[in-house]
């Protein structure tokens, strides 16, 4: 009833524990692509996470494995059961039990939630608590799932049809902060919203003069002294280029 979003060759495996990330989905084809390339795919190589995906059609009611029927007291849409969701999570948390001894933690995206931000992720990435995540769909689901859930989150005052890419969003700005996972020692941390609000410095690569448009003399200086000023300078606050209309 679940898979992993790809098998790491014995080669490539490393004594690091991985961090589990399990996500209930109706759509579970829409996150292997996703899960197999760029940085999630090198968290997986280097053995710092493994995926786990869950077909929640599976825990379905019924010949037709439904999962969804109409709210009481009427109204457009359909509401996610109750039931297909408990065994869906339930069947998780016994699959991660063979992996890790560590209770996971259930986190279900909904506009309802707080407001995902850069320290949210931070908190996430240092907790090695096993995240499950449920992707609601249709017009919702049934409150009574909300007594699975340890965290709700929220990506914005906007609506989409389904919860899998705000979990996809969620996921890649936890895994990159996972040590080692990029790059740079320090890669994460002078990224924009590292440091609170604030927005990185402006960046420039070769060529140094681009149809007129040249790159500021002192990041040509060899003066770090300069430059780090210059940066510093050159950063700003999420208010000064934001505002709510």
């Amino acid at each position: 009833m679940s898979s992993s979003a790809k098998t790491i060759s014995d080669n490539n495996l490393v004594t690091t524990t991985p961090r589990h990330f399990a996500v209930i989905t109706l759509f579970p084809e829409i996150f292997e692509p996703v899960f197999n390339s760029s940085m999630l795919w090198k968290a997986q190589d280097k053995n710092l996470a493994c995926f786990h995906l869950v077909n929640l059609r599976e825990f379905g009611i019924g010949p037709r494995r439904q999962v969804d029927d109409t709210p009481y007291g009427g109204g457009d849409g359909m509401l996610l059961k109750p039931e297909p969701i408990f065994a869906a999570v339930e069947h998780t948390k016994s699959l991660l039990d063979k992996h890790t001894s560590q209770p996971p933690k259930v986190i279900l995206l909904t506009p309802k939630g707080k407001l995902w931000r850069q320290a949210d992720a931070q908190a996430l990435a240092d907790d090695t608590s096993p995240l499950i995540f449920i992707c609601s769909h249709y017009e919702g689901y049934d409150e009574r799932i909300l007594t699975l859930v340890d965290q709700q989150i929220s990506l914005g005052h906007f609506i989409l049809t389904g919860g899998e890419l705000p979990t996809l969003a969620v996921i890649d700005s936890v895994v990159r902060l996972i040590p080692g996972v990029l790059g740079g020692a320090t890669s994460a941390e002078i990224e924009s919203f590292s440091n609170g609000d604030n927005l990185e410095y402006p960046q420039y690569t070769r060529p140094a003069d681009f149809r007129g448009q040249k790159v500021p003399d002192v990041l040509l200086s060899g003066n770090h002294a300069a430059i780090a000023a210059w940066r510093d300078a050159h950063s700003s606050t999420v208010s000064s280029h934001q505002t709510d209309n």
